[in-house]
């Protein structure tokens, strides 16, 4: 498989997936503000060829089909590997709970960070409202995490490669997560994992 990503943006999640997965995986850079792969591809860079939405991420397959969408391929990874246990069984209420979570942090979350937060022409006003909603679903993890490891329990599931990797850009974007200490405590513990600090470091966003 080859996941086309470009570092610490949404396609982080499905990079901490696989290799929480255990599967082999090639990475192609793409630099988002140009829409320029960092390797080309049959004579040519233009991003736009192989994805013509132009964004992150988009896993080819060994087949060559091609696809997008975090939440799908969160799932799509972990039903690859169903000894990893990184999604309980499709028709369990475990399931549902889990996929809830993802859900909810691409509709909660992805969504209101991305686009408004990222953009400076974005109104303030907008913008505020942004920062509000945000600080309102951190207050909700925040209590939601003080009797769990991780969103569903005790086990590690793609819905936290997703939470992590979104609720990262907080800092990026320097909102306060001060008065979130036991979402702080999660982050740390999801970044300390084996899996995800080799993403990071392919990623160029950690060193050794």
């Amino acid at each position: 498989m080859k996941l086309y990503y470009t570092p610490g943006v949404c396609s982080m999640a499905v990079h901490i997936a696989l290799r929480e997965a255990g599967l082999p995986v090639t990475l192609a850079k793409v630099d988002l503000h140009t829409h320029k792969l960092a390797v080309p591809e049959n004579g040519t860079d233009d991003y736009y060829t192989i994805n013509p939405r132009g964004y992150v991420p988009l896993l080819q397959l060994d087949d060559g089909s091609r696809h997008t969408e975090v939440a799908s391929l969160l799932q799509y990874v972990a039903d690859l590997v169903p000894e990893r246990k990184l999604l309980p069984a499709a028709g369990t209420r475990e399931r549902l709970e889990a996929t809830g979570w993802i859900t909810l942090v691409s509709t909660e979350l992805h969504k209101v960070f991305s686009p408004w937060l990222w953009h400076k022409e974005t109104a303030q006003s907008t913008q505020d409202e942004c920062k509000a909603k945000l600080q309102r679903r951190f207050a909700e993890l925040d209590q939601h995490l003080q009797t769990r490891q991780y969103l569903t329990g005790d086990t590690f599931t793609v819905a936290d490669a997703y939470c992590f990797t979104i609720v990262g850009w907080a800092r990026i974007l320097k909102l306060p997560l001060n008065d979130y200490p036991a979402l702080q405590q999660y982050l740390s513990r999801v970044a300390a994992r084996p899996a995800v600090q080799e993403a990071m470091r392919a990623e160029g966003l950690v060193r050794d």
